[in-house]
């Protein structure tokens, strides 16, 4: 594809988000950027969710993934199921009952001051490095479709990205995000499917054909039985309820949606729609995996040593023009739709948790709110900076890994909190939060030695969690 014709697709979809923007933020209050004034539809909210929980991430990495560990991938995912329903049975109704803005207000309430920061912060660091990751995805696409024709360098890619979600988000909020991200996902899967169909059509095969290629293909195994693998099942299954309760139950960006609802009947039955439409998305971004690699051999394509690069090579340099357009469509929807909610989600808890913002201040405190969201615009900026100077891993593996350190503190205390009834010293919990990932961190490394042989996985968010749940025991208050 021409630089030409990459830009005139980046900037005419852009347009649209603007577009989209400018209408959902007409008559709006100083509460909408928050909370939507609580009047989402829940079909909508369901529906975009599956693109900010899939992001850049699952587009490009998950596929590319299938030529290293087959589909072991599939076993978190049908661990999500349960973490899903624990979400829609216990978390949610929690957060409807407390009508919180910040879910981290939970905290407070439960612990005191300490422990709400504690949670607060955590989510910050957690959010400002996933959504680091997912940017760092997109950008690598524009530099490899248009930047690198112009000969300019990766962070002109980078800032650009950034900007263009800062245009759409900062006047609208969550109540646009709503919107944008249902338009995103559904770019984000039609993309996927003129994918799998372009290769069929270049190698010539029924559906049948396509079928029983990639169920023949010893890359679509699922199931890892052998226990010391850091992707045997029940590592993968367990992780994945987990993740799933963290990165989406625990995390200010995916409950906001959720409580942009109109009621807590509502947002239950968004989680139940959300969790089938992601299980058989995840099995197409699966298809596809095989399919890429069975079209790379077909071809006698030399692969690139780097898995998160298969797709965007095979689609920007082999695909068909309308395949390769599609592609750079998708993946800018993926990326986008994760990225922007999470730079509102990070404004949105830093105003709230931090700068004691409330809807009674929400008027006065606008001129704030922009200086923050841009200030989180430039923190990404220089994150993935670093992160493309450092990273030798499939962003997939990294995501994850990052967040078993990260969101395993606050997973040890919303167990502790919803599963006693114990008060705690509230002081102590910042260092106990602090202590449950250097250890997590040290027991993972001599794992082998310790455990006979025993290798962690995701699942170091659970065993993080455990020693935080563990810490708070140990400082509970009679």
């Amino acid at each position: 594809m021409s630089p030409v014709l990459v830009a005139s697709i980046v900037l005419g979809y852009f347009g649209l988000l603007i577009l989209i923007s400018t209408i959902t933020s007409k008559n709006i209050t100083p509460e909408t950027f928050y909370t939507a004034n609580r009047q989402s539809p829940w079909y909508l909210v369901a529906f975009g969710m599956i693109g900010a929980t899939l992001s850049g991430v699952t587009f490009i990495s998950v596929p590319g993934e299938v030529g290293n560990s087959n589909w072991y991938y599939f076993q978190m995912v049908l661990g999500y199921i349960l973490g899903y329903v624990a979400i829609a049975k216990i978390l949610l109704p929690i957060y409807y009952r407390l009508n919180l803005v910040s879910i981290y207000t939970y905290l407070e309430q439960r612990f005191g001051f300490w422990s709400y920061k504690s949670g607060a912060f955590f989510f910050l660091l957690s959010r400002v490095v996933g959504a680091s990751f997912r940017l760092f995805l997109v950008a690598g696409v524009l530099q490899i479709a248009f930047f690198d024709a112009l000969g300019l360098p990766f962070w002109v890619a980078v800032m650009s990205a950034i900007i263009l979600i800062w245009l759409y988000t900062f006047r609208g909020g969550i109540k646009t995000i709503v919107w944008t991200d249902t338009f995103q996902t559904t770019f984000m899967i039609l993309s996927v499917l003129i994918s799998i169909y372009f290769i069929k059509d270049s190698l010539n095969w029924t559906w049948n054909e396509l079928m029983t290629s990639v169920s023949n293909d010893t890359r679509s195994d699922i199931f890892n039985w052998e226990w010391r693998n850091n992707r045997n099942f029940f590592k993968q299954f367990f992780s994945g309820a987990f993740i799933a309760i963290v990165m989406t139950g625990l995390d200010q960006d995916m409950m906001q949606k959720n409580l942009t609802c109109r009621s807590l009947g509502d947002a239950q039955k968004n989680m139940y729609w959300f969790t089938t439409i992601l299980i058989f998305v995840n099995v197409l971004f699966l298809i596809l995996g095989v399919l890429l690699y069975q079209f790379a051999d077909a071809y006698n394509i030399s692969l690139t040593t780097r898995s998160d690069n298969l797709f965007p090579i095979l689609a920007v340099e082999h695909f068909s023009l309308v395949g390769g357009v599609f592609f750079l469509l998708g993946i800018t929807a993926a990326a986008y739709s994760s990225a922007d909610s999470a730079l509102t989600a990070l404004t949105t808890s830093f105003c709230v948790d931090f700068l004691g913002f409330n809807p009674e201040n929400f008027a006065a405190k606008k001129r704030t709110r922009i200086y923050v969201h841009l200030g989180f615009s430039m923190l990404l900026f220089v994150i993935i900076l670093i992160f493309n100077a450092i990273n030798d891993e499939s962003v997939i593996n990294s995501i994850f890994i990052a967040a078993g350190y990260t969101y395993g503190p606050l997973l040890g205390l919303y167990s502790f909190g919803i599963f006693t009834d114990y008060r705690v010293k509230d002081r102590w919990v910042p260092p106990i939060c602090l202590l449950a990932p250097v250890i997590s961190y040290i027991i993972n490394i001599n794992s082998e030695s310790l455990f006979n042989g025993y290798r962690f996985g995701f699942e170091i968010v659970i065993l993080n969690g455990l020693l935080t749940f563990i810490g708070m025991l140990l400082i509970r208050r009679s």
